[in-house]
Order: C-alpha cells, then sequence, then structure tokens
C-alpha cells in the first residue's frame, strides 16, 4: 500500500496542472496526452466543461476518453486498437 504524503501529493497535482497539460494547440491525440488530460479533471485541476473548451472537444468526446480510460487505461486511449478491431466495444 502507498502512502500519500504531503510531497507526493504536491508533486501530484503539480503534474496536473494547466500549465503541466498538453498545450492548448494540440491537434493529434495521442492516448498518453488523451490520459493527462482525464486524469487532471479526476484530480480536479480541470472541470469537463473547462477541458473541453480548452482542446475543443465535444463533451461526448471526453466522455469516452473517460470511459475507455476507465475501462483500460492507457491502452484504451489508443485509436489504432479500435481502428484494427472492428469488434472493439466503442461505449
Amino acid at each position: 500500500m502507498k502512502v500519500i504524503t504531503e510531497k507526493n501529493s504536491a508533486t501530484k497535482k503539480a503534474a496536473l496542472s494547466p500549465a503541466a497539460l498538453p498545450p492548448i494547440t494540440t491537434k493529434r491525440w495521442v492516448a498518453r496526452r488523451k490520459a493527462q488530460v482525464v486524469a487532471a479533471v479526476r484530480a480536479g485541476a480541470l472541470s469537463v466543461a473547462e477541458a473541453c473548451h480548452r482542446y475543443g472537444l465535444s463533451s461526448e468526446e471526453f466522455a469516452e476518453w473517460d470511459r475507455h480510460y476507465e475501462a483500460e487505461g492507457l491502452p484504451g486511449l489508443r485509436a489504432g486498437v479500435r481502428l484494427h478491431h472492428p469488434d472493439y466495444p466503442m461505449h
């Protein structure tokens, strides 16, 4: 079991701050960048509305990222997985 100390907590919050997120000009959404945004929203560093406005996402698109991240972690956010496997669950 990992104990969260003030130092760990502060480091984690800094990593999820808006300044540490992908640039607002991001056009190519690789899994790692999607995960950063989802993690920031889950940690309360951004609201869903702020994330969608900042990156030009629809709430449905963000919800899909969140569902895939919840279900499978980083691999679930890879676009190629869904493109190469037609039976991959989309919702």
